[in-house]
C-alpha cells in the first residue's frame, strides 16, 4: 500500500509525484525526495512546497515535514534559507544520461550548412501573429486539426506559393505538417502503400532523409551529381528525390535540359518526383528559378519548410500534392500524428497574409547575400580556395586546394570553436567522393556580429593547413 502525491498546490506551477509506504512517514519521505533527486526527477534549483501545504497533501504532521526538510538540507540533498524557501541542491551523483543518448551540442559559431540565423527571427511579429490566432480560433480550430491541415492555413499557403514560386496549388492539394522530415514521411509512407518500391536520391544530401525514405519500406538508389544537377540518365527508381532549385549541399541547380528530362521520364514511366524546394526564396544575382512542380503537377509532390526562411523552432512545413495522392496522404498521416499544431498553423497564415513573411524573406536575402560576398572576400588571397555552386541559399561549398585535407580543415576549425562540415560527409556511406576536397560553410547561423570571426577562422585554416607531398 502506498499513498501517492502528485499535485503540490503551495507552489503555483510545481508538480511532483512522490510514493510513500504506510508507516515510518519521516524515513520514507526522505529516501523518496533523494530518489527523486538521484534520478533527476527533482533537478538542482527546483524550488519545493513550504511545509505546510506539503504537509497538508501528504496528511502528515507539519513538524515531519520540517524535520524530513531539515535533514536533507543536513546531508546537502536540499538548500534552505529563513524567509526564502527550501530548493534541491546540487548533486555530482545525479543520474547520468543514457548510455547511446549524445548530447545536443551546437558550436559557438555554427557554420553547418542549411541553418538560418535565429538572431533575426520576427519577434514582435510573430508574436504578434500567434496572439490573434489565439483570439481569432474557433471552437473547432483548438482541437485536434484534419490530417492535412487547417484550411485556413492551406488556402494561404496555396496564395503564397502560386505568387513566390510559381507553383500549381489550389488549397485542397495543399497538405501541412510539423517540417520537411515529417511530409518526407507521410509521402514516402504514402507512395509505398501505392506500390513504390524504390527511391533515387542525389549521392549528396541530409542522410536523415535517406533514413526516412529506408523506414517507408523505400530501396535507397544514388544518382550522381555533377555541375549540372542530378544526372537523370541513371534514373532507375519509382520515385526521385530531387532539390532542383539549389542541390544540397553542392550548390548547383537542376539544368534546363534534365529538369524537361526528368519530367519525360515521370510522365513516361509514371514515375513521382518528390522536390525538396527548402531554399529557393534565396536567390541572390537574378530571378530565382521557379519550382519544378510546375511543369508537371500531377507528378511532382512539392515541400516546402519555414525552418529556413523563419526558424526551426516554428515547426511547419507544407507539400502540394497530385489529386491522385491525396487520399493516400491523409490515410499515411494518421498513424504518425496529426501533424502541426492548429494555432501555429493559424499563426502562419496570418503572418503570411500579413505580408509579413516576405518583408522578412527579402530582408533575410540582402543579408544572406552580403554574408556570401563577405565569405568569398575572406577566402579571395588563399590560392586554390574558391567558392564553388549557385549564388544561393544558406550555404555555399568552398573548393580547396587539390593538396588540402578537408578533414583536416574541419578539425582546425572546430578547435577555433567554427562548427562545420566536409562535402564528402554528406555521402552515403561507403559511396566514394568524385570531387576533389571541399567545405560545406553555411553562413546563415551565425549573428551578425560573429560572421566575421567565423570566416576568418575558416580563412585561417586553409592557409596553414598542412600540404600533402605530390599533390596539387
Amino acid at each position: 500500500m502506498t499513498d501517492d502525491w502528485a499535485n503540490s498546490r503551495a507552489e503555483p506551477g510545481l508538480d511532483l509525484h512522490l510514493e510513500l509506504p504506510r508507516g515510518g512517514k519521516t524515513e520514507a519521505l526522505a529516501a523518496a525526495i533523494r530518489g527523486a533527486v538521484r534520478e533527476g526527477r527533482l533537478a538542482p534549483g527546483t524550488r519545493l512546497p513550504p511545509s505546510r501545504s506539503l504537509a497538508r497533501d501528504l496528511g502528515v504532521a507539519r513538524n515531519t515535514i520540517a524535520e524530513v526538510y531539515g535533514l536533507l538540507t543536513a546531508e546537502g540533498w536540499l538548500l534552505a534559507r529563513t524567509g526564502a524557501g527550501t530548493w534541491v541542491g546540487p548533486r555530482p551523483d545525479a543520474a547520468a544520461p543514457p548510455r547511446g543518448v549524445e548530447p545536443w551540442i551546437v558550436p559557438p559559431l555554427d557554420l553547418r550548412g542549411g541553418i538560418p540565423d535565429a538572431s533575426a527571427f520576427p519577434r514582435t511579429e510573430w508574436a504578434a501573429a500567434v496572439r490573434r490566432a489565439a483570439q481569432t480560433a474557433s471552437a473547432a480550430e483548438l482541437g485536434y486539426p484534419p490530417p492535412l491541415g487547417l484550411p485556413v492555413a492551406r488556402e494561404a499557403l496555396a496564395d503564397y506559393l502560386a505568387r513566390a514560386r510559381g507553383v500549381h496549388a489550389s488549397p485542397a492539394r495543399v497538405a501541412v505538417g510539423r517540417g520537411f522530415g515529417d511530409l518526407l514521411a507521410v509521402t514516402a509512407r504514402a507512395l509505398h502503400a501505392g506500390g513504390a518500391r524504390t527511391v533515387a536520391v542525389e549521392e549528396y544530401g541530409h542522410q536523415s532523409h535517406r533514413d526516412i525514405l529506408s523506414a517507408a519500406g523505400l530501396c535507397i538508389r544514388p544518382l550522381t551529381v555533377d555541375g549540372d544537377g542530378a544526372v537523370i540518365d541513371e534514373l532507375d527508381a519509382d520515385v526521385v528525390l530531387l532539390t532542383p532549385a539549389h542541390q544540397f549541399p553542392t550548390g548547383v541547380p537542376l539544368s534546363p535540359s534534365r529538369r524537361a528530362a526528368v519530367v519525360d521520364w515521370a510522365r513516361r514511366a509514371g514515375g513521382t518526383i518528390i522536390e525538396d524546394d527548402y531554399d529557393g526564396e534565396f536567390r541572390y544575382d537574378f530571378r530565382a528559378i521557379g519550382a519544378l512542380q510546375a511543369l508537371a503537377p500531377e507528378h511532382v509532390v512539392y515541400l516546402g519548410t519555414a525552418s529556413k526562411s523563419l526558424a526551426p523552432a516554428i515547426g511547419m512545413g507544407w507539400a502540394v500534392v497530385p489529386d491522385r495522392m491525396l487520399e493516400s496522404l491523409a490515410e499515411a498521416r494518421l498513424p504518425l500524428g496529426r501533424g502541426a499544431d492548429p494555432l501555429t498553423q493559424r499563426a502562419l497564415a496570418d503572418f503570411i497574409a500579413g505580408h509579413h513573411y516576405d518583408r522578412h524573406v527579402r530582408r533575410q536575402r540582402a543579408a544572406y547575400r552580403a554574408r556570401r560576398e563577405s565569405l568569398a572576400d575572406a577566402l579571395a588571397d588563399i590560392p586554390g580556395a574558391r567558392l564553388g555552386g549557385l549564388a544561393a541559399g544558406l550555404q555555399c561549398v568552398v573548393e580547396l586546394p587539390a593538396d588540402v585535407s578537408e578533414a583536416e580543415v574541419v578539425a582546425a576549425t572546430a578547435r577555433e570553436g567554427v562548427g562545420l562540415q566536409g562535402l564528402a560527409s554528406y555521402l552515403p556511406a561507403g559511396r566514394a567522393s568524385r570531387r576533389g576536397p571541399a567545405l560545406v560553410v553555411g553562413y546563415g547561423a551565425p549573428p551578425e556580429h560573429l560572421v566575421g570571426e567565423a570566416f576568418a577562422a575558416i580563412a585561417n585554416a586553409i592557409r596553414f593547413a598542412p600540404r600533402a607531398p605530390g599533390r596539387g
